[in-house]
C-alpha cells in the first residue's frame, strides 16, 4: 500500500468510527469537498499536512492518532 491509499483509507475509517458522510467531514474540517474526494480517488498525489491537519481536527484527534494506525506500517514509497 502506497502512503496516498493508506491516507485514503484512514479518512474513510475516521468518517466510519464517527458514522459521518465524507461531506459532513469535509464541511466541520473546513476543506472542500473536491478536496476531499480528489484524496480519497487517488488525484491528489501528496495530501497536504494542512488539510490532514483540518480533517483531524474535525475529528477530534490529533495528527499523530492520525498516522498512529497499521495502515501506516510497511508502505510502499510510490514514486510517481
Amino acid at each position: 500500500m502506497t502512503i496516498r491509499e493508506a491516507v485514503a483509507k484512514r479518512i474513510l475509517l475516521l468518517c466510519d468510527e464517527q458514522n459521518i458522510t465524507i461531506n459532513k467531514l469535509s464541511t466541520k474540517a473546513g476543506v472542500t469537498q473536491s478536496t476531499v474526494d480528489s484524496i480519497l480517488k487517488g488525484k491528489s498525489k501528496n495530501p497536504g499536512v494542512c488539510t490532514i491537519k483540518k480533517l483531524c481536527d474535525a475529528s477530534d484527534i490529533t495528527i499523530i492518532d492520525f498516522f498512529d494506525h497499521p495502515l501506516f506500517v510497511n508502505l510502499d514509497i510510490d514514486l510517481n
